[in-house]
């Protein structure tokens, strides 16, 4: 909670919904990525060129945003001609859950110098990874062992071979696309419904609704995506959570065999809970921070 440290810089994000530049700007990936630039440029003009630029490949916590193509290729062109590493958070979005490849990086048809992978290579089992190429590899060879104490424990890696094994036998990256897509019409035919939901975005199934009070202003409606969160558990026995900087998106993120008739149950449940909603004009209390 004390903020980040003064030798991390953190970027404004490259929101396509709220930010300066929508998605339907064919620009709007390389404008997002010149602020990367700008503060490069700053950094070497202090004599402090970047180590490293971390991003996840779509940014989770932040909001379920999705990144403007061309973003994460222009960033990486301007980190590394500074001499910077290019590091993809892939603990969320990879093991096939965006659908269309196996690591969200890949969506931007760019390749990282570091990625960072957790949670899903266990499937429930603690577990992370490092993958880096040689050569970074290489330069922790300076005198100083690098080790980890249960780094290779057998136990874990049997488990994170048999969850890949599952996901490829399985078909499950090509099920995620296929359910995933099949959510986001759902959901999107929701919206034209109910003018309390802004923006529904999302690769898979790692898919955010965002609630507005206003879709001019995009004020930011809190108290709806909460009561939404809150009564999907409550009555129709989902777990849903809230995400983004305005605690207004809905996270939709389930296990990878998620169906067709478990999509249809969410977006019933969360139709008729709006329906109550604008029908009854209830007032809806803000439940986050109770």
């Amino acid at each position: 909670g004390e903020g980040a440290r003064g030798h991390i810089h953190p970027i404004g994000m490259p929101d396509g919904f709220r930010g300066a530049w929508k998605y339907d700007d064919p620009e709007a990936g390389r404008k997002y990525a010149e602020a990367v630039q700008v503060a490069i440029a700053d950094l070497v003009a202090e004599g402090k060129p970047p180590a490293a630029f971390f991003a996840e490949s779509i940014i989770g916590c932040g909001g379920q945003v999705v990144l403007p193509e061309g973003y994460l290729k222009n960033v990486y062109e301007h980190v590394r001609a500074a001499g910077g590493l290019c590091v993809a958070d892939e603990v969320q979005v990879g093991f096939g859950r965006v659908g269309e490849k196996f690591w969200g990086f890949q969506l931007h048809d760019v390749e990282p110098d570091i990625v960072i992978i957790g949670k899903p290579i266990g499937n429930g089992h603690p577990m992370a990874a490092v993958v880096t190429t040689d050569e970074v590899a290489k330069s922790f060879e300076n005198g100083m062992e690098f080790f980890s104490s249960f780094g290779g424990n057998p136990v874990s890696c049997a488990i994170g071979i048999a969850v890949m094994k599952v996901i490829r036998e399985e078909g499950l990256q090509e099920h995620a696309l296929e359910v995933g897509a099949y959510l986001m019409a759902s959901l999107r035919q929701l919206q034209k419904k109910y003018k309390c939901i802004g923006d529904v975005r999302g690769n898979g199934l790692f898919i955010g609704i965002e609630f507005v009070k206003d879709r001019a202003s995009l004020e930011p409606d809190e108290a709806t995506c909460n009561y939404v969160v809150q009564n999907m558990r409550l009555q129709n026995k989902v777990m849903l959570s809230t995400d983004g900087p305005f605690h207004n998106v809905i996270k939709i993120k389930p296990p990878l065999y998620f169906d067709k008739g478990n999509a249809d149950a969410v977006v019933r449940g969360i139709d008729a809970l709006l329906a109550v909603l604008i029908n009854d004009a209830i007032v809806v209390e803000n439940l986050s921070h109770g």
